[in-house]
């Protein structure tokens, strides 16, 4: 049966099934009761974290609707709320992600133009290599400086199997850079490392097979115990393809990462290099646009080359730049 123009009444409106006729707001909670935490595990969609940076306090969350696609790494500090009991099957929520002061990032190759953040808030780069087998190669330990220098960490050099190469001349590649170098193997003694990471978050790096989880067994008692409880977040197990922060014994943590097969450099440029080094990051202001500061052939006017007394230094970080220049396997 037709009805006449305007005897429509309510009834005759049609509610689109699943919306909701509330209006969106973009006030947000301020979650004024929300408590500090460290991330120490991420596992598909969860988050381990240890609050107030007490190991003993260990929770699982999950990240706040309101966070979006904010990414969130090992070494971060955030702020959660929720269930804070820790107990199982439990899950709080992260609503906050501070700044970091440090940040580690690596592309998968020299052109592949996103970043992937590795660790935040590290103080110092452990860069694990072994003097034989596998064989030691320069070009990894100069990007994984590279990229520690412009992330803002400390990078330590740490040399391992010294047993199987004990006339090695490996180190003095980089005598000229003021870089800590140190032997972590099997045979060496675990106290000197101990002493570095003494209170002090630590990433560690290095290729597969090179005697990194070694190491860290050494460093962390019954560390793959500690590894599973926490990266298991709920889901799974730590594996090769995460990263996870194990507390030390007198305090500091160290985070595992996985095994590098490529550290692209791709976000970073010479004068995030330069910068890194005060004596050097001043001169740069001199030198011409574009300048990559390599030196004759390639910049003939760069700056760096008029620092009197300073020709070695100079020098040894120049092969730090070329290898900004170098795409390679590691």
């Amino acid at each position: 049966m037709s009805r006449k123009v305007g005897s429509y009444d309510e009834t005759d409106v049609r509610v689109r099934a699943g919306k909701s006729s509330r209006p969106r707001t973009k006030t947000r909670p301020r979650h004024n009761d929300a408590e500090a935490a460290m991330v120490v595990a991420v596992d598909r969609g969860r988050w381990g974290c240890v609050l107030d940076g007490d190991p003993d306090r260990r929770i699982v969350a999950m990240r706040a609707r309101e966070l979006g696609r904010t990414p969130i790494v090992v070494g971060d500090q955030v702020d959660v709320v929720g269930d804070l009991s820790g107990a199982t099957d439990t899950l709080a929520r992260i609503v906050r992600v501070s700044d970091r002061t440090t940040v580690l990032r690596r592309t998968a190759d020299d052109t592949d133009p996103f970043e992937r953040v590795v660790v935040g808030n590290a103080e110092q780069l452990f860069i694990v290599v072994a003097l034989a087998d596998p064989p030691p190669r320069t070009g990894f330990v100069e990007r994984a400086m590279v990229a520690a220098f412009a992330g803002g960490l400390r990078p330590i050099l740490c040399l391992t199997k010294h047993d199987l190469d004990a006339e090695s001349e490996f180190a003095a590649a980089f005598d000229d850079l003021d870089f800590t170098i140190i032997y972590g193997g099997v045979d060496d003694p675990i106290e000197p490392v101990l002493d570095l990471l003494d209170g002090k978050l630590t990433a560690f790096i290095g290729h597969s097979g090179v005697g990194k989880s070694t190491l860290v067994n050494r460093l962390v008692p019954e560390a793959e115990r500690a590894v599973g409880e926490v990266s298991g977040v709920g889901k799974g197990k730590h594996t090769s393809t995460q990263s996870v922060a194990l507390p030390l014994p007198n305090g500091g943590w160290v985070i595992d990462t996985p095994g590098i097969r490529s550290f692209g450099l791709a976000h970073i440029t010479p004068d995030d290099v330069i910068a890194a080094f005060d004596d050097l990051a001043a001169a740069i202001e001199d030198c011409p646009r574009g300048c990559t500061h390599l030196g004759p052939p390639t910049d003939p006017e760069c700056a760096l080359d008029q620092l009197p007394g300073k020709e070695r230094r100079v020098a040894a970080i120049r092969l730090l730049l070329e290898a900004l220049n170098t795409n390679e396997a590691w």
